[in-house]
Parts: structure tokens; sequence; C-alpha cells
């Protein structure tokens, strides 16, 4: 390796241009890895600006082209107060999604949003510290999230489409997978079904009413809604609460997440009852504890994976001023041991 010059001292782009022999446009498009600069010059000014341990001021850079280099990543708690950022599905979307962008050079910035005023969402995109911002979910902020779409464009929300919508949702048809789970459970035999979760924010909504079309369309009686909390806190509560309710009147459970349906197995093993000889229960979600499980659940896989490709893809085409559309995904239902 060749060692900096004795006496040299590279402080700003214009002294390591000066000692390149380029002018100081060139290295900066240089150390940004810009394809407008060949090859042998970028790889000459990256080995003079590393012998040298130049780092360039970032802070300049993100002045002269408008970028902060950093992407918002929103969880709105509108609907559930005490659900926190550690729940499975979140962590498990948010790695995705970091994962690929830190990929692409850029940091983050993670907020666990409780709204408390309609204003929430445009303080984070006016707040001049992000260049785009991704939703972890609608939430029971549907109006805020359009509102804030009919004048900023580099928003991307992992949620529901319904028509007329505006702003840019990546997401699974709820509607489709509820509906998935009905029919498998009345073709297993099930005629007695119970749905739990509450019915506040636009997903579980639907789920819900895919499950209701599912029965309706086999002529058995509507489910009978539970309502539960997504916070840990509370749910085994609510879920052993719920249980005494519908006792001895039911014979299967579809859950409004994997989360209520592992607490709802564990709280039925509790009782001494038997998961599926006893009453069928099933997840939404497909997250990774749903196939470690005894008894393993059945649920209706969410791609976490190819959804958070969608949504930065989607995100960085509206950060260059494209229009995209919304993507509603297929959702597949994983048959496993609980139904």
């Amino acid at each position: 390796m060749t060692k900096a010059k004795p006496g040299v001292t590279i402080r700003t782009l214009a002294d390591l241009a000066r000692l390149a022999g380029v002018h100081a446009g060139t290295v900066s498009r240089a150390l940004a890895g810009s394809t407008v600069v060949n090859d042998e010059t970028r790889l000459r000014i990256e080995a003079l600006a590393a012998q040298h341990n130049f780092q360039p001021n970032q802070m300049a850079r993100r002045l002269r082209t408008q970028r902060t280099g950093v992407i918002g990543i929103a969880v709105p708690l509108g609907h559930e107060r005490r659900q926190h950022v550690s729940d499975p599905f979140f962590l498990t979307l948010f790695g995705h999604l970091a994962d690929a962008l830190t990929e692409r050079g850029y940091d983050i910035m993670l907020s666990r949003i409780i709204p408390d005023a309609e204003d929430w969402l445009s303080r984070v995109v006016r707040s001049g510290m992000v260049d785009g911002v991704l939703l972890i979910g609608q939430s029971d902020q549907f109006d805020v999230i359009e509102a804030v779409a009919q004048d900023y464009q580099p928003l991307v929300v992992w949620g529901s489409h319904v028509p007329g919508q505006r702003h840019c949702a990546i997401g699974v048809d709820n509607f489709g997978g509820g509906r998935l789970v009905g029919e498998h459970l009345i073709a297993r035999g099930s005629t007695r079904i119970a749905f739990m979760g509450e019915i506040r924010t636009l997903e579980i909504t639907e789920r819900h009413r895919g499950l209701c079309a599912a029965a309706q369309a086999a002529g058995i009686a509507p489910p009978i809604q539970l309502d539960t909390h997504m916070a840990s806190d509370v749910m085994g509560e609510e879920i052993a609460a719920n249980l005494d309710r519908v006792s001895g009147k039911i014979d299967a459970i579809a859950c409004a997440s994997d989360v209520i349906a592992r607490q709802t197995i564990r709280t039925l093993t509790e009782r001494g009852l038997s998961v599926p000889g006893d009453i069928r229960v099933t997840g939404f979600d497909d997250l990774p504890f749903t196939e470690q499980m005894i008894p393993s659940i059945t649920t209706v896989r969410q791609d976490l994976a190819i959804g958070s490709t969608a949504m930065i893809d989607a995100l960085f085409a509206r950060i260059k001023g494209e229009d995209t559309p919304s993507l509603e995904m297929t959702p597949r239902l994983i048959v496993r041991d609980s139904a």
C-alpha cells in the first residue's frame, strides 16, 4: 500500500482534487460511486482518499443534494397504544426493511407513534430529517394517511387497499385470507367458529369480513367476534375471558394474528383442551415461530420478504418522482397441525 505523502493534509474535497489532478466535482461523484466517473479515475481517487484517511463531509453533501440519506420507518399505534415495536410481526417486517435499506446505503429513523393529533404524520414528513417514509400498518389512521398522501409522494404503507385510495399500500388481500381460513375450517367440519381479534384496523376488519363471507356461503352461523387486543400485557387475560364466554359453544377459532393464535393455543392447552382435537385454531401472518410451535399453527402467509422489497422499490421510485400503484399480494393458506 502506498503511504500518505508526508506534509500533505487532506481536509476537503478541494484538497483531494488538487492531489488527484481533477476537479472537486469529479472527486465528489467518484466518492459517491457515480458511474459518470470512469473506473480508473474513481479507483485512483478512492485509493488516495483511503491513504489520507479522508472522510467526506456528509452534512455538506446532503445540503448539496437535498437528500438526508435517511428513511423514516414509523409504526402508528392509534388503535392499540399499549402495543410495542417488539411485537413479532413488527420486528419481522422491520428486519426485512432495515436489511434492504442499509444495503442501499441508507440510514434508518425508527419511530413508534401514538397519534396525539391529526398532524402527527405531517410532522414526520415535513421534519426535513428523512427522504421518505415507510409506515408499518395503517392502524386507525387511514384518513390521516390519505390527507398527507395528497401532496407528499415518497410515502409507502404496509396495509390494505380499498377502491379510490390515494396512498400507496403494499400488503396481502386480507379479505381473501380471511375467506381461505373460513373455507378451510368449514371443510374440516367446523360449524361454530369464533373470530379472536379487535376489529378497529382496516386489515383486521377485512380478515373478519372474509371469514364471515365463507360462513355465509356455507350457510352456517356468523362467526362470534371476540374482542382481543394486540398488546401482550392484556392479551392473555382477554383470551381467557373470551374462552370463558364461549365455553362449549365453539369448535374453531380464527385468530386475527399469529401472536393471538399462539396465546390462544397456550390457554386452551392449560385448560386441558386439545388443539385441534377439541378446538381448531388458525392464525394470520405466518411468522417464523408458527412452524416451531407444538402444535404448529395453520395460518395465512403474508410474504413479508417479497412485500418489504416491493415497499422499498415503490418508495425509491416515488423519491424519483414516479407514481407507483398499490400492490395487493395473493394470500396463501399454510396448513399445519392446529387446524
